[in-house]
């Protein structure tokens, strides 16, 4: 009807976490999170958010960390403009990071926001470090060593694996056996406790917090998966592997952050060819969106509660 001003998509979603927020009773220092699988439109959404709630935004991804690896993992920090991100290049590649010290980051990068009466927005892919700030992991308190990992990584999965089954590995510790850094970490936490006890959790759980999920459907997601594949490879990611070669780091190293990485290497080395390699890699980040959407039901389960978007019309944010 003329003279009728429609709320824009940004001016829909902000009423529907201010409801939200009425709802759960939630105070003003609650943690707004926004998670989804990889090329889904996390780090716009979480920039607009920002823009709206004179936000700073917290990043949840396990390889965002470290320094130079910036194609591959998807920075995109031309994307945050004036909005201020944290935990984005604090490690130098090679170092060991972990959930447990995700948490301890995360807590230093919360609290310094909310000294500034500002509102936290926590973004990313990685579900076990959302989920280990949501709720307690015992397991992640148990600290990683990264001359450990670095040993351990010139080691092929199968023989990783058979090691692990060896160990005596507690019963509700879970384990995802097609992810060779998360088998050499199991390993790791299987003998720590065969002569030592569960460190004391020392960080506090984020107890009030709203989760926007972004889910686009099957099709969506394949397409912005390839478009952003090949953006990658045109914006320089074969060069981005090559750069940190030269820096000193080596192919096992660079194989353990996965994916991009881990392919990219296999190319230069003459594993696979061109074509091979980016179908490869298309393909298993395909899957890798899969199963973080199997992490963020498996999330639900456990009793975090997640409100589901498709991102397709929440894009249209003014």
């Amino acid at each position: 009807m003329d003279g009728v001003r429609h709320l824009s998509a940004s001016e829909q979603l902000i009423t529907y976490i201010n409801r939200a927020k009425e709802n759960q009773n939630l105070s003003p220092d609650f943690l707004l999170i926004v998670l989804g699988p990889t090329a889904s439109g996390k780090t716009k959404l979480a920039v607009r958010l920002a823009e709206h709630l004179n936000g700073e935004v917290i990043s949840a991804d396990s390889r965002q960390v470290y320094k130079g690896l910036d194609i591959g993992t998807g920075k995109d920090l031309a994307e945050y403009g004036n909005i201020p991100y944290h935990l984005i290049d604090i490690r130098d590649p090679g170092a060991a990071y972990s959930a447990n010290l995700f948490r301890q980051d995360f807590n230093l990068a919360y609290q310094a926001i909310r000294k500034k009466c500002k509102q936290a927005i926590l973004c990313g892919g990685s579900g076990s470090y959302i989920q280990a700030i949501l709720q307690d992991q015992p397991y992640s308190n148990i600290p990683a060593n990264s001359d450990f990992h670095s040993d351990m990584a010139s080691r092929d999965l199968n023989s990783l694996i058979s090691y692990l089954r060896s160990l005596e590995v507690p019963e509700n510790f879970s384990i995802d056996f097609s992810n060779k850094k998360r088998v050499i970490r199991a390993i790791e936490i299987a003998e720590f406790l065969q002569h030592n006890q569960l460190p004391e959790i020392k960080v506090k759980t984020i107890k009030e917090y709203l989760i926007i999920g972004l889910q686009p459907d099957r099709e969506q997601r394949r397409q912005a998966i390839d478009s952003r594949l090949i953006q990658r490879l045109n914006e320089g990611l074969i060069e981005e592997v090559q750069h940190l070669l030269s820096k000193g780091l080596s192919h096992d190293q660079i194989e353990w952050f996965g994916l991009e990485y881990k392919y990219v290497s296999y190319y230069l080395r003459g594993t696979l060819s061109r074509g091979q390699f980016i179908e490869k890699l298309r393909t298993e980040i395909h899957r890798f969106a899969k199963r973080q959407m199997t992490y963020f039901r498996k999330m639900e389960k456990d009793g975090i509660c997640i409100h589901w978007f498709n991102p397709a019309s929440l894009f249209q944010m003014s």
